[in-house]
């Protein structure tokens, strides 16, 4: 475990580095609730409520499902992987005392822990400035259950990733699983539209895959709502979580073995 932390550590000192990255994380965090900001102070107008949403809620709702979104910083994840397989300098993870997906997990919380203050700190500013009544709950217990969910989804996260980066032992470019991934991510988890506004069919559907429940879920108990799905959630996000863990495990376990290295 100590090496884990170490290597966390060290990512953490690197992001300082990369300001500018620093600063367009922040920016894109603004970007997005001042997004939602005017197109759901039009769609609202004079009505009260729009899909069971107040639009303090709805606004609650967007800030935090912004927030959870923008720390999932498992997306470099796969592309460095399949960087490094494609320059045949994957050989690095390969010898170094650590397991592969533990180091990158490590990495990605290590990156977190860095960008997390400063989206924490332009989420803050935010809510300040334009005087937003923020409706979280005060349910102590259904906090936890948000807060226990929100890192299992981001560990799903870097699975996921870890996943898809891999499959660049197998084909010469993964650009088409990222794009497709990166497409499609947004709507799923619910962070460009609140997935209660969806189909009824469409929600039941979605409850049995993991995305459900790595952004929408947590957002939705934040602000007090949907209680009864906190624990399913963590149990169906769990199973998900495993059964990755065990693919990647079996797919690295056979990939790997066709690796070209040239050097680390």
């Amino acid at each position: 475990m100590r090496k884990y932390i170490e290597i966390a550590k060290i990512f953490f000192k690197t992001q300082i580095t990369y300001r500018f990255d620093v600063a367009m994380t922040v920016l894109f965090t603004v970007s997005k609730i001042l997004f939602a900001y005017i197109l759901w102070g039009a769609i609202f107008g004079k009505n009260e409520t729009v899909g069971g949403f107040t639009f303090p809620m709805m606004l609650s709702y967007y800030i935090v499902s912004s927030f959870l979104a923008q720390i999932d910083m498992s997306e470099g994840v796969s592309r460095e992987i399949s960087e490094r397989i494609q320059g045949g300098t994957f050989s690095k993870y390969m010898v170094i005392p650590a397991n592969t997906q533990g180091y990158f997990i490590a990495q990605t919380f290590g990156a977190l822990v860095f960008y997390l203050l400063f989206i924490l700190a332009a989420t803050s500013l935010w809510v300040f400035v334009f005087n937003i009544q923020l409706t979280i709950t005060g349910n102590i217990p259904l906090i936890l259950a948000a807060m226990v969910m929100v890192i299992i989804g981001l560990l799903f996260m870097i699975q996921l990733n870890y996943f898809l980066g891999i499959l660049a032992f197998k084909f010469q470019d993964i650009w088409i699983f990222l794009m497709i991934k990166n497409n499609v991510i947004g709507f799923i988890t619910g962070t460009l539209v609140p997935l209660a506004l969806l189909p009824a069919g469409i929600i039941t559907v979605m409850r049995f895959f993991p995305f459900y429940y790595v952004t929408y879920l947590p957002s939705m108990l934040l602000i007090g709502k949907n209680e009864s799905e906190a624990l399913t959630g963590i149990i169906v996000l769990s199973v998900w979580l495993l059964a990755f863990c065990l693919l990647n495990k079996f797919a690295y376990k056979k990939l790997r073995v066709i690796f070209d290295g040239v050097g680390i």
